[in-house]
Formats: structure tokens, C-alpha cells, sequence
């Protein structure tokens, strides 16, 4: 077997990737980008791989989410900074419940690459190339628009340079000072239709006033006013990944620079294709979606093929069945991965198996549906006795109506007020707080339910 390079993806089968017309224009992309510095580096990668080793034993939690897609015209600071606000308020809800650790990982600074159903699109009989996301074409609906275009690579990458910069001073300046994001979750609970919610948050209340009563402040603990903050993306677009990845001068393994976390998706998972090749071989922690067409015995092959050494959160394997459906397929999955040994960190994306169209014609989720997997996965662990690790939601800060459902009842006849994806349905700012107080009631009752055992 020959040795892996970061370049040996280029001799597998490749799915989900564009073919560009302009091969001297791609070659020149790349090497502009391969000097240009990583995003990341590979210290913050090996923490973040150490963090969720500890979410593979039950000493943490992930929490994972962001954008489907993120986009060039929609990019902002106010929108990066709305994203990151609602996930420090979500982090605190579940950290009270589960009462370790919460990791928190962005779909952010590098989520511009989306796998499609099909290669192309008709609207009113036009045929064209599907909309692969902005890093490869654009949304558009004209012939153009929508052929690969290399140098979109360096727009993509000149964004995520700048959202990394913005959410480092955002995790260190004060803004994720553990009050203030309290004060933000406390508005939320206070609402009429949130009354299940407000004990919870009046419980967090009287934790916070003890602590200052106990001379805890954000004087006397740092930790209180900044938080670690990673970004994560699905590893597609591999020319832009490859001209990113740098060899790491201190453990002498590779390193993709363009995000701590990369992921394969539910569509290039194939256990001989370029995306599972290129992933094996750097040391990021890597995710794997695994939906209902994933047969035990690929996902022995992938574990074994990703995580060579069966390092503790090396690989996060994230389940993704549709509402119902977590029941049927998630336990032979378990099942396989501990007939092999590995370590693994089992995570729920509730998002990806409920799209829905409404009757209105938008591509919907129902937050129900959404709430209902979640349970199911929680369910399923507890029946294996292996441990449910962390979620992955597509969501924004924004006040946008893309999910249906929740306590501001979003319905199907709201879809058209500020339905802004340029791909899938996102939860709301309201939608994802709410779904963290109510992951946060699971993780309390399992909590409870185990200690009750042990005591037995």
C-alpha cells in the first residue's frame, strides 16, 4: 500500500465534486492558496481531539451548529456574531444540565460546499448544473452563474479568514462573559410561551449568584468571561482542502488548515473514494454522517480506515435517520462499532433525515420531527449502555422562518417571511434555544435514571 500524501485522494473515485473547465485556471488557484497561511492550527486541533475523547466517555458534550451553507452576500459581522451568541446561551443551558463540559464547535469559517441529490436542476423546463454552494458556483438560476468557477476558492478562503479573526476576539474579548449570556438566556424564558423553561433558568440564576457570593467572579476566574470555540465543516471541496493542509512541525503529521474539525457526509462515504482517502490521513478529528444506508460492515471498514490507531476523538460518527427511524437503524451501528473495539463519539444531527416540503412549497423541518429524533437517539443509547455525546443542528442567530414549529409556532403560511437559506431549512435564534432547553431535560432524566441504577 502505497504512503499516503495529501495529493493521493486524486487517484480514487470522486463523488460530489465539480468538474472545472479551466484546468490552468484550478492549477493556479491552488498554488496561490497552498501559500497562503492555515486558518487553524494543529495544537487547537489535538485539544479539540482530546475534548471530545473526553465527550466519547461521558466527561463532555458536544454541541455542533451553524449555517447549512454559508454565503457571500449574506456574510456579516452582526450575522457571525447573532450564531455565536445563541450557541454560548445554548452551551450554558446544557452545561447546567449535563453538568460537564460543554464543547462548542461552528459551522462556521469553512461550510461553503453542499453535496446535491442530483447533478443538475430544471425550472419552467430550463436545465442547468445544480448550485453546489459559493465556493463553486452560485446560486443564480443562469448558465454562468452556475458553472465552476476555480477562483471562488479565494473568496471563500478570504471569508473564513476573517470569521475565524472575528469569533477568536469574540471568545476571548468579554462577550462570552458567563453573565452576560445568562442575562440573553433569561429574556428568552421570561417570554409567555416559555414558562417550562424559566425553572431552569432561575436554577442557573441561583448557581451564578452563589458563586459570586463565594467570591467566584470574572475577576477572580477567567474562565468566566472566555470560552474555546472551533470551527468544523464537511471536507468536499478537496482541492481547496489539499491546498490548505500543512505538514505540522511539531508532530511531523498533517494538518487541514482550513477548519479543527472536517466531516464526511452521508453521500461520500465511500469506504474506497477520494474524500474517505483524503481524511484518513490528517489529524484533525473527524465526523462521519451515518444515515439509514450505512451497513455495519462499511462502518467497521471506515472506522478502521479513519481511525487507524483508535485514538479517544479521533472520530465522531453523527447519526442522522429522520424522526422514527433512530430506533431501526442506530442500534446495529452501535452494535458493529463494539464488536470492533473502536472509540468513538456518538452525536445526533436531528436536521438532515426530517426535510420535509410544506404545503406552501418551502423546504421545511419541523421542530416536533427535529425533537423527536433527538429523543430517539437519547433512547437508543440508553438501551445499548453507550454514551450519546453531543448534537449537531443546522441553525442562526437570525430571526429567520425556516423550521416550522416551536414556542413562537412558526407555521407553514410564515415559511415565506424570512425564508433566507441558500440551501436547507435553519432553526431560528428562539427554535435552538428552546431545543437546548429540551435537549437539557433529556440529559437531566438520563442522568437521574443512571444514578438510580447505580444506587440499586
Amino acid at each position: 500500500m502505497s504512503e499516503w500524501q495529501k495529493s493521493t485522494w486524486r487517484q480514487k473515485p470522486r463523488v460530489q465534486m465539480p468538474d472545472y473547465t479551466d484546468a490552468n485556471a484550478l492549477s493556479a488557484v491552488e498554488a496561490q492558496l497552498s501559500k497562503y497561511p492555515p486558518l487553524v492550527f494543529a495544537g487547537e486541533a489535538r485539544r479539540l481531539k482530546q475534548h471530545l475523547g473526553a465527550a466519547g466517555r461521558g466527561e463532555a458534550f458536544l454541541l455542533q451548529g451553524g449555517d447549512c451553507a454559508e454565503s457571500f452576500d449574506q456574510f456579516s459581522a452582526d450575522a457571525i456574531r447573532d450564531t455565536f451568541k445563541v450557541m454560548l446561551q445554548m452551551a450554558m443551558v446544557l452545561t447546567y444540565a449535563a453538568k460537564v463540559p460543554v464543547i462548542k464547535v461552528g459551522r462556521m469559517a469553512g461550510q461553503f460546499a453542499k453535496p446535491r441529490s442530483a447533478p443538475t436542476e430544471t425550472v419552467n423546463g430550463v436545465e442547468l448544473p445544480s448550485y453546489r454552494g459559493d465556493i463553486i458556483n452560485d446560486l443564480a438560476f443562469t448558465e454562468a452563474s452556475r458553472v465552476p468557477d476555480p477562483k471562488r476558492m479565494l473568496q471563500a478562503y478570504t471569508q473564513a479568514a476573517a470569521t475565524v479573526n472575528l469569533l477568536r476576539a469574540f471568545s476571548t474579548g468579554g462577550y462570552a462573559d458567563v453573565n452576560q449570556v445568562h442575562a440573553w438566556t433569561l429574556g428568552f424564558a421570561e417570554g409567555e410561551k416559555a414558562e417550562r423553561y424559566r425553572e431552569m433558568a432561575n436554577r442557573i440564576s441561583d448557581t451564578l449568584d452563589f458563586m459570586k457570593a463565594a467570591g467566584i467572579n470574572n475577576d477572580t476566574a477567567h474562565t468566566l468571561q472566555s470560552v474555546e470555540f472551533y470551527t468544523s465543516h464537511e471536507g468536499l471541496l478537496l482541492e481547496y482542502e489539499e491546498a490548505l493542509t500543512r505538514l505540522d512541525s511539531t508532530s511531523g503529521k498533517w494538518l487541514a488548515g482550513s477548519g479543527h474539525m472536517l466531516w464526511i457526509g452521508d453521500r461520500t462515504r465511500q469506504p474506497d473514494g477520494a474524500h474517505v482517502e483524503f481524511l484518513s490521513g490528517v489529524q484533525n478529528p473527524i465526523g462521519l454522517k451515518c444515515g439509514p444506508t450505512t451497513t455495519a460492515e462499511d462502518l467497521k471498514v471506515l472506522t478502521e480506515k479513519l481511525n487507524p490507531e483508535n485514538e479517544e476523538g479521533k472520530l465522531t460518527l453523527i447519526a442522522r435517520f429522520g424522526a422514527g427511524k433512530a430506533g431501526e437503524h442506530l442500534p446495529r451501528l452501535v452494535q458493529a462499532v463494539k464488536e470492533v473495539g473502536a472509540n468513538v463519539t456518538w452525536v445526533c444531527d436531528p436536521m438532515h433525515g426530517n426535510t420535509i416540503k410544506s404545503a406552501t412549497g418551502y423546504k421545511t423541518r419541523p421542530f416536533e420531527s427535529v425533537l423527536r429524533e433527538v429523543r430517539d437517539f437519547f433512547g437508543v443509547h440508553e438501551a445499548e449502555g453507550t454514551i450519546p455525546g453531543g448534537v449537531h443542528f443546522e441553525m442562526t442567530g437570525q430571526d429567520v422562518t425556516e423550521c416550522t414549529g416551536g414556542v413562537r409556532a412558526v407555521t407553514d403560511e410564515d415559511l415565506s417571511d424570512r425564508y433566507h437559506t441558500a440551501c436547507d431549512p435553519r432553526l431560528n435564534a428562539s427554535q435552538s434555544l428552546e431545543l437546548a432547553f429540551l435537549v437539557a431535560e433529556e440529559i437531566s432524566q438520563l442522568r437521574d435514571r443512571t444514578a438510580t441504577r447505580a444506587a440499586v
